[in-house]
């Protein structure tokens, strides 16, 4: 395994996986969503579609907390969509600029760290129109996307990779016809430690996209809990409206309107 895994390759989607299993910033992150979700009227029984699913980890976080929903998942990658139908998921290979489901056909789109490995420069918008269009009029979209902060990262189109000031992402969202319910800035606190490990990199590669820098984690332990507990904090902030100042990532809940074209 690489130092830091390029995306699309194996070793990222191994790398992903450990992560998803053991690390505080993916429970953490976890928590933020559930915090956001808490904030509006999910039907009691619908349809997720996770697009960027991965190997699934998302979809099977998401089916344990609400166990009569039904889960779908679509990814780019084989090898991810391989692990994904061997744990049993219902996932198929595409791509989120033309995703292969019908017109509102979910109640739910998630997408965690999609949106800034799309192709530049309009990839993130195309994406955001395919995922209005298969959802269902009042369905919502939950997003995940990490945020320009220091040190300052250029686009880097040769590996399809972008960081967001949240302006822009809100523009993109806004473009799209979503109603933005929710947004904010988040690991905002403990992002600053990740400073020193992204500046040896810019240092080492240049200000572009430098692959998976975390490490899959020892163990869990008391660090870990109150590495979780801050995340979780920041959850609530944002539930309750707030608009943190600074981090390393993005969260937003967006809404298709009720009412919409004949087209949407």
């Amino acid at each position: 395994m690489t130092d830091a895994p390029r995306i699309f390759s194996e070793e990222y989607y191994q790398r992903m996986r450990l992560l998803e299993e053991g690390a505080w910033w993916n429970a953490g992150m976890r928590d933020i969503a559930s915090s956001l979700l808490t904030t509006v009227e999910l039907p009691g029984k619908g349809m997720l579609l996770d697009v960027g699913c991965g190997s699934g980890q998302t979809m099977e976080w998401f089916a344990r907390n609400h166990p009569e929903w039904e889960t779908s998942g679509v990814d780019i990658s084989p090898d991810a969509v391989a692990a994904a139908q061997k744990a049993g998921l219902p996932v198929v290979i595409g791509s989120a600029t033309m995703l292969p489901f019908s017109d509102r056909f979910a109640d739910l789109v998630i997408t965690f760290d999609v949106l800034q490995h799309l192709p530049l420069p309009a990839g993130d918008a195309e994406a955001l129109a395919e995922m209005k269009r298969v959802l269902r009029p009042g369905g919502f979209l939950l997003i995940r996307t990490n945020c320009q902060s220091y040190p300052p990262t250029v686009d880097d189109p040769a590996n399809a990779f972008r960081k967001y000031q949240p302006s822009l992402l809100e523009q993109r969202m806004r473009d799209a016809g979503f109603d933005v319910v929710l947004m904010s800035r988040a690991n905002a606190l403990l992002g600053l430690a990740e400073i020193p490990r992204e500046l040896r990199a810019t240092k080492r590669e240049g200000s572009g996209y430098h692959g998976i820098l975390a490490a899959a984690p020892v163990n869990r332990g008391l660090v870990y809990s109150a590495k979780r507990k801050v995340l979780r904090t920041e959850g609530t902030m944002i539930a309750a409206g707030a608009r943190l100042p600074f981090g390393r990532s993005i969260l937003a809940l967006c809404r298709k309107p009720l009412t919409v074209s004949p087209k949407s």
